[in-house]
This record gives structure tokens, sequence and C-alpha cells, in this order.
């Protein structure tokens, strides 16, 4: 984390008093707290609340595939989703009071657009969890709309992909500003984040090509030949640790035992494995037991994963044994491990690489998935102190990276289907996510195109039925208690009045 990210937390969690004092309350006040809101530090609240979307949570993690957790059986482990919640919406009460305290001039348009993207942002993945949601009437309780209606899945789309436009070019006009945690109010690096983040938009939205109201690849396009976009692994959005309080790695040892109950499953694994790639050996321990007999740390055969979908009775008996691999100890030692991300440099050229596949821009597909990959493997290696017990003895050095690219195990297979092209991109894609972690990216790939292919087990499976994973969640009980013809309205035209996990919405058909 950064070092202006304590200061900034401290000031967004001050109490913020708008209102006059009695005199009690001014003999009371601390002199060195924030006393009134200001534009920046409302920014702050809004960077930090997308921000926390990378700080770590082990649930996406479970969900993704990438890692088991033992310490009882767990919903998102077995494919439960749950009701999502609409609370995440309240901090966009922020944006127009952010933009009415910002001064006239290059600084308004700079939290103009912040506020833009921050709003796109967040509907965007409520509305990819849900399918139609509140959206035009959103946001307008203080004005009396109440209960207010939902708008189609397309129509919240549409306004996200011309918000994030309309931020993109407000920052174009903008200028450096105050309360940024992150980029420190650079405009450039805010750029390249709200025109990278809508290539993300877009390929979601890849169904839709023939629909002219979304312009799906015109707009991709467009991104890609004539505006800033991520260019190196510095412009990823992401949060940054340190070794003070409150400001440590998510799963650093102190106060933590996450760590005690984890494993790495197999799907991770078995693909590094199969590619014969180091990166293993920086996201995994080897196995105690097998190195109790004699396995060497840098041996394939000392790293054991395990099928994510296994019954949980039956990982109990493989997790009492200790023969598995568990994450590795650089999560645990490291109080600033590495960074977090929301959306990183790799990600992005592995969306291009796809883009290029299925025909919407013109640069090769080889050159962006070779890109993805060699920026995936110095994040980690320029992230990892050198020590054998973070690497063992694998390490990640420039000639093996391009060795590993060239090898014919991993190059691009340009002469092959766009099927078998798209499953090495988003398997890559996958492998470049582990543990830093763009949130349930690898379970919005998987519904998106089938990629990476994940095990299911009707044995465990908690989806009903039990042979299919749910792609979606359903919506909240505040919103059935509180807003009932509305939701119920939303229900019916989408899902024929079945509000349930396997429903197909509007971008997945």
């Amino acid at each position: 984390m950064n070092s202006s990210w304590k200061k900034y937390l401290l000031l967004v969690l001050t109490g913020l008093t708008l209102g006059s004092c009695s005199n009690f309350e001014e003999i009371n006040t601390n002199p060195n707290a924030a006393t009134k809101a200001s534009a920046s530090m409302l920014a702050t609240t809004l960077i930090l609340d997308i921000s926390k979307n990378a700080l770590g949570s082990i649930s996406p993690m479970m969900n993704d595939k990438s890692i088991i957790r033992m310490e009882f059986p767990e919903n998102a482990q077995y494919n439960y989703l749950g009701r999502t919640s609409f609370d995440g919406l309240t901090v966009l009460n922020n944006i127009e009071k952010m933009v009415a305290l910002s001064p006239e001039g290059a600084y308004k348009n700079s939290y103009t657009a912040l506020g833009k993207f921050v709003k796109a942002y967040k509907f965007f993945w409520l509305s990819m969890q849900l399918g139609d949601i509140p959206y035009t009437q959103a946001l307008l309780g203080e004005k009396g709309t109440l209960n207010p209606a939902y708008s189609p899945q397309k129509e919240v789309m549409v306004g996200v992909l011309n918000d994030l436009e309309e931020a993109d070019k407000l920052f174009a006009a903008g200028i450096k500003f105050d309360g940024d945690p992150i980029y420190g109010g650079d405009i450039t690096k805010w750029r390249k984040f709200v025109n990278t983040f809508e290539l993300q938009v877009l390929l979601h939205l890849y169904r839709k090509t023939a629909d002219t109201d979304l312009k799906v690849k015109e707009r991709f396009s467009a991104i890609v030949t004539g505006k800033p976009i991520f260019d190196s692994n510095s412009d990823n959005f992401q949060v940054v640790y340190s070794d003070l309080a409150g400001q440590r790695y998510p799963f650093y040892k102190l106060g933590n035992t996450t760590r005690i109950y984890t494993m790495v499953s197999n799907v991770v694994v078995d693909k590094l494995k199969a590619l014969d790639d180091y990166r293993l050996f920086y996201y995994a321990d080897p196995s105690p037991i097998r190195t109790a007999k004699g396995a060497a740390v840098d041996s394939w055969d000392a790293y054991a994963g395990y099928d994510p979908s296994m019954v949980y009775a039956d990982l109990t008996v493989i997790y009492a044994g200790k023969d598995y691999s568990n994450v590795n100890s650089r999560y645990l030692e490291l109080a600033n491990a590495e960074p977090v991300y929301v959306l990183s440099y790799a990600m992005s050229r592995f969306m291009l690489a796809e883009a290029s596949v299925r025909g919407w821009i013109t640069g090769a597909a080889s050159t962006y998935y070779s890109d993805g990959i060699r920026a995936s493997m110095k994040f980690t290696a320029g992230n990892t102190p050198d020590n054998v017990l973070f690497h063992h003895n694998r390490k990640l050095t420039d000639s093996y990276i391009e060795t590993y690219i060239a090898s014919d195990k991993v190059k691009l297979k340009t002469t092959q289907s766009v099927a078998v092209q798209l499953e090495q991109i988003i398997n890559q894609r996958y492998l470049s996510t582990f543990m830093l972690h763009a949130p349930y990216d690898a379970f919005f790939e998987n519904r998106r195109t089938g990629f990476p292919v994940f095990p299911i087990n009707p044995k465990s499976n908690l989806n009903v039925p039990s042979d299919k994973f749910p792609i979606r969640w359903i919506y909240p009980q505040k919103e059935l208690d509180y807003n009932t013809e509305n939701v119920n309205n939303a229900i019916k035209s989408q899902y024929s009045g079945n509000d349930d996990y396997n429903q197909t919405m509007w971008i997945l058909q």
C-alpha cells in the first residue's frame, strides 16, 4: 500500500460534521480532525471502495477453484452463491457531493470523471451478478424515489459504456487531483484504467456484436487504436502493502489463521505442471510429506493439488495426512508480499489476444498473448525476494521466461480453431491472477466462455441441479421485502418469475 494510504483511510473514517456545533461539541472537537467534507476526501472514499475488491478475500478464490479451504465446508467452494446486496451502491451518493465541492474548471473535470467511472464500475458488476437492476431510478431516495424501477440489462450496459467514454473525455480535459491513494491523481493512469476496463466490459458483451446500439467491435477497436490503455505493470490498478498496522498484506501471518486451512487446487497445480511453468514454485509450497521422503523442493513431483469439488469428508482425510501443497510461504511471511489488483496489464494483454482471435482488432494475437505471460511472470518475479523458501530454486529469470513463451506447450496455436486459442488465452489469464486477485474474474470468464474448465461433482455441488454450475446470484431479501413490485416485475420479465441461480440473463443470451 503506498505511503498515503493510511492518511487517506484515516480521513475517510473521521466523522464529517456538516452543520454548526453546540458549545459542548466545539469544546470536544479534535482540532486535528476533519470537520467538513471536501472533494478530495469523498474521492478517497470512492476509490477505496472499488479498491477493496482487490483486498484478498479467500471466497472468490474458492469460487474460482484455485484455493481449497478446510476449516469447514465452504459455500463458495461448493457453488452456492446466495443472495447479493445493493448496499454497495450507497457509496455512489458521494459522487454528486464530490463534484459540487470541487473547484470549477479542470479539477471539476477530473472529479466528475472519477464519479462517472466509479458509477459505471459499480453498476456493471452488480448487473453481471443479477441481470436487470435499478439504474435510471437508483440513488434517488433524497429526491423521493424510494422504490426504484428496474432497468433492463441492456439499458444498464449502454449507460455503463457511455459513462466510461465520458469519463475518458473528462479526464483528458482534467488535471492531477487530490484524494487518490492508488494513482496519486495521475489523470493519464486513470484514462488507461477507464479505457482498459471498458475493453473488459466489451468482451463480456461479445454475444451482442450485432447490436447497433452497443457497437461492441467498433468501440473496442476505437479504444485500442486511439486511446491510452495499460501498457506496463506500472499501470495496474492495485493496492500496494507495507509493514505498518492496517497496511499489511491480507494473508500475512500476524493474527491471521487463514493459511492454516488452505490447499492449492489441482486446477492450478496441474495446469502449471503440464506447461513446465515455474510459477508453480512461487505460488505453492511442496508437500511436507513428499519432501520428508526425499523429494527435492524444486521437483515437480513434490507438489500436489487436489480436486476442489471433492466431497469435504474425503478432503479432510487428505488434509489430515498433510500430503498436499499449501500456498507459498511468502504470502504468510511477507507483510508487503505483493500488490493485489482489480485489473492488470497482463489481463489487458490477454483481452487484446482474445479480441484479435475474434477478428475485432488487427494486432497479432500471439504477440498480445506472449506479452500477457511475460507481464505476469515479471510481476511475480519482481515482487518476490530472492529466497529459496519463496522460489524453491526455480527462478523466473528473463531467459527462462522467453524460453517458456517460445515452447511448443505454451505458444499460441494460431493454426488451430478459435476455441483452442481461446482456451490457451483464458487459461493463461487464469494463471496470471493467482492470489492477486481480480475478484471473480475466473468465474465470469468460465461463465462467458467455458474456460478455464472447472471440475463439477454432483455429490458435493450445492447448486440445483447438481450437475450444473450456478450462473447468477439471486436478488437481495431487502428488495423482496421493500421494493416487492419492482423486483418481482424484473424477475417476471427476465426469468418467467423464477429467481434462481440457473437463469440466463440477457448478456449471456
